[in-house]
Order: C-alpha cells, then structure tokens, then sequence
C-alpha cells in the first residue's frame, strides 16, 4: 500500500502536516505518534495493515512538517487532543479509529473520553490512555511550575536552531532514544529535522521538552469517571521490553499499567482487548510484523462499537 499524498490542513497558527495511505471512501485510522517523534513513525508498519481502511498520520502541532504554535503559546495534552477534532473537521470525518504510540496514545485516549461517540477503535501501542499520578503526587506543582519557566526561558534565549552534521544528529538522536535501532531514527530524522547550507537542524519547537511537563496527569478516580464515558472498543498492546512508566525512573512500578488495564477490563468487559508481544518500545517500528497480525485483526473485527442513537 503506496503513499498516496501529503496533506497540509490549515489551522489558525499555521498548518498541520500528515500523510496518507489507501482510498478516501474507506473506513478512516487517523496515527498519532509519540513524544518528539513524527508522522513517519507509521511508514513500517501501515504497508502490513490491511489495506481496507484509510490511514492517516499526522505531525503533532510543534513536530514533524507542522507549524509551530504562535509565540507565547504553551504545549499542553488538551492542545494536542483539539488538534486531532481540528484534524478529524478538515477531512470531514465524523467517526474514526485511533492508533496511537506512546504519548500519541495518551492523546488520542483523552479524545476518546472526550468525543466517545467519534471514536469507532482506539489502539494503544506502547501506551496508556491516560497518565496516572500513582508516582506523581508530589511532583505535579513542579512540573507545572518549570513548564511555565522552560517557555520563557526559550523565548528570553532567542538562540537560533542549532546546526550539526547529519551523523551527530543521528548520534544525539540514538543516545537520547535507547529503545530506537539507527535505522529507524535516521528514518524519524528524515522528517524530523531540515537540511541547511552547513548541516541540519531540528524541526521541533524547543518549547517542547518533557512529556511530564505537558501531560494530564491525572487520579483513579477521575481515571474511573473518565473510562466510563467510552464508546469505542480498545485494544492495548504493551511491548515485553517496554516503558511502564512517564518517567523511565519510575519503570519497575508497574501499579499504574495494572490499575489502569484492570478498570479498563471491568468497565469495558469484552471491548477491551491486552495484548502483549516481544520487543521495545519502539516494537511498531523495529519489528513492526510482530504487531501487525493483532492490529489487523482487531481493525477487521466486525463488532462495532454502539453508535450512537
């Protein structure tokens, strides 16, 4: 299944970039792709999905090809998640399903919540669809207050966008993404940064720093009363050699993933759908076959969400 086309869909800071694969007339998968990534995070493993449906993928606002926000603006999850309707009205799509990786997951999970009756199927790789505060308690006030100054610290700084040789950036990149093989991170660079007389430089708005810093973080209650306003069927597949946890620190507690994957169950029953498979966080890109079989099936599974009456 081919590229079709890069799209450009305006928005009032600018544009958001996606691309897409197989025929407009079919069932819609808008990807979102995780923190500090791009769109080509899906180019691996949409040519193994069943080619039935269109895809797709779009940069995040401050990622990739799109437009970063306007001056003084911060990124925060709520932005991201009016991002995906903003998406969702300029192609005229009234239902969909959602594949998200890592953060893009968290996003497109919160959307979910947000617009139940929008969402046919939500497939969550390497992702929760909400970030709990099991660790967190003590840190939201300081994530919240060091966000606030990293931006006015950026715009103070007016430092142009630094410029290095294409293999330094790959080399920064490896050692700043453990979990991604060279391959692939010269692939996510090749949308991800732009070539200049001397060198290249990153594409992403260096407001954007740390997830935690942008996330809703969130408690289980509210997590409870959230999951509850579901419609669509969820399918979480979590890599063996994965990430557990927002901060990587934080790894070995695995409270989260089980409280978040035990309410799922008890709300949703037979609409929710763990799966675990062998790999890294990265498992959707390094070895995109070994998850493809269950996402597939998943997407073809012809129980449909209730639509709304």
């Amino acid at each position: 299944m081919g590229l079709i086309s890069e799209l450009k869909l305006a928005v009032p800071w600018g544009h958001i970039a996606a691309k897409a694969w197989g025929s407009h007339q079919a069932a819609p998968v808008l990807c979102l792709h995780g923190w500090l990534d791009n769109a080509n995070s899906f180019d691996r493993l949409i040519p193994l999905l069943p080619k039935d449906f269109h895809y797709v993928a779009m940069d995040f606002g401050g990622h990739g090809l799109s437009s970063h926000y306007s001056q003084g603006f911060p990124y925060y999850h709520q932005n991201f998640v009016s991002e995906v309707r903003r998406v969702a009205a300029a192609l005229k799509w009234n239902r969909f399903s959602l594949l998200g990786h890592s953060f893009g997951g968290t996003v497109g999970g919160m959307f979910s919540c947000i617009f139940p009756e929008m969402v046919d199927k939500l497939i969550l790789l390497e992702a929760l669809p909400v970030v709990l505060d099991t660790n967190e308690m003590d840190n939201l006030l300081t994530y919240k207050r060091r966000a606030i100054e990293h931006v006015l610290q950026v715009e103070a700084s007016r430092k142009p966008a630094q410029v290095v040789s294409p293999e330094e950036m790959l080399q920064w990149f490896l050692k700043n993404n453990s979990h991604v093989g060279e391959a692939c991170g010269k692939h996510l660079l090749q949308r991800g940064t732009t070539q200049v007389a001397t060198g290249v430089s990153l594409n992403r708005d260096r407001r954007i720093i740390l997830p935690e810093y942008c996330l809703d973080i969130i408690s289980r209650e509210l997590l409870v009363q959230y999951i509850k306003n579901l419609q669509a069927r969820i399918l979480l597949v979590k890599a063996t050699e994965g990430y557990y946890a927002v901060r990587r620190e934080n790894d070995a507690n695995r409270e989260s993933i089980m409280f978040v994957t035990s309410s799922l169950k008890s709300v949703l029953k037979e609409r929710f759908q763990y799966v675990e498979v062998p790999g890294n966080h990265y498992v959707h890109m390094n070895q995109p076959q070994l998850v493809a079989d269950v996402i597939s099936s998943f997407l073809q599974s012809k129980e449909r969400s209730p639509a709304p009456l």
